[in-house]
Order: structure tokens, then C-alpha cells, then sequence
């Protein structure tokens, strides 16, 4: 049977929206949490890898990061379908010979200092990727991250920010990463603002009411998303 690798670099940032989508259609995966000291297994043993974030650097020297690079080379190498969210767009990119730098601002929740919503705009490439097929051009994203990548030649963009400009990266034909998050579910918000230090600082009956009036667009990307990326690696 087809099985898909979750693997999580922190506790509390998981698969979200994606679990139950996996759920309903009856996708069988196995889930791995590298910050609990547990091992990344050989990617070419599944039939896509998912790595989401949490708050550790890609450039940090630490065993736990050197395996997830390494791991992630192979899958890239072996042509494994793979999305990295968050921190693992950057640890895609890094792993494939990018940078991973600090963003000039670093992008919190919903909105941005400003007070107008993040947001992804497709690049001509983008728009033309089976991953969006079926998207807007532009779409609202949650954002939590202070890092941003730089491509390396022969990696393609497929989507930009205003304040973080790389925000979609493919590498080869089936890698990409996404650098916000359309994963969120309810559980998952509650549990990020109680414990995320960035997230605390901003929870207010006004935050938490915006969260409201977007998260059902969060949603519906997510599943235009995510069921197209289910399609580029052979899983309906």
C-alpha cells in the first residue's frame, strides 16, 4: 500500500488539515518527530515525504539537521514526491544547495505590520505548476517564520511575498516548498498561540476574530493544494 512520511521538526507543528484529508481518503502514513530524538527513515521507502515546520534554523549544526538535509537530498535525488512547509521549504532548499538567510521582518499570523493580510502571488511559472491547478493567483496565507531562502540556479520560483519574496520553490520535478502555512486547523491555532512566543504576543479577541474570517480560505487552498500535490506523486 501507498504510504506517505510526515515528518515534524517540533511537537505541536503537524499535519493539521492534511491529516484529515489523508484521513478521508484513506492514504496510509507513518508520522516521525525529529525533536523527540526520533530517526528520519530512508525516503525512497515511501511514496511522497511531507516536512513541516518548527523553530529551528536549516543551517543549524546539529545532528538532528544534518539528518534532515540529508534525507531530504535523497528524496530529491530519487525524484520522491516532497513538500516542505515552513521550515522545510527551507531545509529543501538548503539541502538542494540554497541559502537560508534572515527576512528583513519577520512574518507573524495574519496580517503584517501594516495591517493588510499576507499573501502568495503566483509567478507565470506558478500558475502553469500542477500544484495550483485550480487556485487563484493570489491567495492569503498564515505566516510564522523569521528565515527565508535563496534559490540556487536551476530551482524555480513559483510564488512571491511582499516582505518575503521566495515564498514557493520547486526543485527538480516533484519537490516543493511552501513557506506559510494553509495546514492550519482549529486545534493547531489554539496550540500555536498558547505556546509560540511570536503568536503570544499578539492574541487578541481582535487576532483571533480575523483568524476567524480567513481560516475557511486557508481551508480551501489547503485542499486544491494538497489534493494536487496527492496527484503529482500517484495518490488519489
Amino acid at each position: 500500500m501507498p504510504k506517505i512520511l510526515l515528518v515534524q521538526n517540533e511537537t505541536r507543528e503537524e499535519a493539521g488539515s492534511l491529516r484529515h484529508i489523508l484521513l478521508e481518503r484513506k492514504i496510509a502514513f507513518e508520522q516521525v518527530d525529529l525533536s523527540k530524538g526520533q530517526q528520519y527513515p530512508d525516503p525512497r521507502s515511501y511514496s511522497a515525504i511531507i516536512v513541516f515546520g518548527g523553530p529551528d534554523s536549516a543551517n543549524d549544526d546539529t545532528e538532528k539537521m544534518e539528518m534532515e538535509l540529508a534525507r531530504n537530498k535523497e528524496a530529491v535525488d530519487a525524484g520522491v514526491p516532497f513538500l516542505g512547509i515552513c521550515l522545510g521549504l527551507q531545509s529543501l532548499v538548503k539541502s538542494a544547495g540554497g541559502e537560508v538567510v534572515r527576512n528583513p521582518v519577520k512574518e507573524i499570523g495574519i496580517k503584517d505590520a501594516e495591517g493588510r493580510y499576507y499573501e502568495i502571488e503566483l509567478t507565470e511559472e506558478g500558475k502553469k505548476d500542477p500544484l495550483f491547478r485550480g487556485c487563484g493567483s493570489t491567495m492569503r496565507v498564515f505566516h510564522l517564520h523569521g528565515e527565508t531562502v535563496v534559490p540556487t540556479h536551476g530551482m524555480r520560483l513559483l510564488a512571491i511575498g511582499k516582505h518575503c519574496v521566495n515564498q514557493v520553490v520547486k526543485v527538480g520535478s516533484r519537490a516543493y516548498g511552501i513557506q506559510g502555512h494553509f495546514e492550519l486547523d482549529d486545534e493547531m491555532f489554539e496550540e500555536w498561540v498558547r505556546n509560540d512566543p511570536d503568536l503570544r504576543k499578539i492574541d487578541s479577541p481582535q487576532f483571533r476574530s480575523e483568524y476567524e474570517k480567513v481560516k475557511g480560505e486557508y481551508l480551501a487552498n489547503c485542499n486544491k493544494i494538497f489534493g494536487n500535490f496527492l496527484s503529482i506523486a500517484g495518490l488519489k
